[in-house]
C-alpha cells in the first residue's frame, strides 16, 4: 500500500478555534485573578467599558457582530455536516 508522505502545512480550522478559545479563557481568568489580588474586588467590565465614552457602543457592536458571525459560521458548518453523508469512500467488503 502507498503511504501518504505529504505533510500538512496548516492546522485545521477547528483546532485553531479551540486554541483561540483556550487562550481567551485563560487570559481572562488570569486578568481577573491579578486584578482581584491587587484590589480585593473583581473588576466590573461594564463600568470599564462605559468609561470609554462613545467608543463603548462601537466595542459592543463589534462584539455582537463577532458573536453573530461565529454562530452563523458554526450553524452553517453543522447544517452542512447533517445534510452530507460521510464523504469517505466505503471500504471494500472482505471476501469479495
Amino acid at each position: 500500500m502507498e503511504k501518504n508522505t505529504e505533510t500538512r502545512k496548516d492546522w485545521p480550522v477547528g483546532t485553531l478555534l479551540w486554541f483561540a478559545v483556550v487562550i481567551w479563557f485563560s487570559s481572562s481568568l488570569l486578568s481577573q485573578s491579578a486584578y482581584l489580588a491587587i484590589n480585593g474586588l473583581p473588576y466590573d467590565a461594564v463600568s470599564m467599558l462605559k468609561s470609554l465614552g462613545p467608543i463603548y457602543y462601537v466595542i459592543i457592536g463589534l462584539e455582537i457582530a463577532m458573536w453573530v458571525g461565529l454562530l452563523t459560521w458554526g450553524g452553517r458548518r453543522l447544517a452542512r455536516r447533517r445534510e452530507d453523508p460521510v464523504k469517505s469512500p466505503t471500504p471494500p467488503v472482505a471476501g469479495s
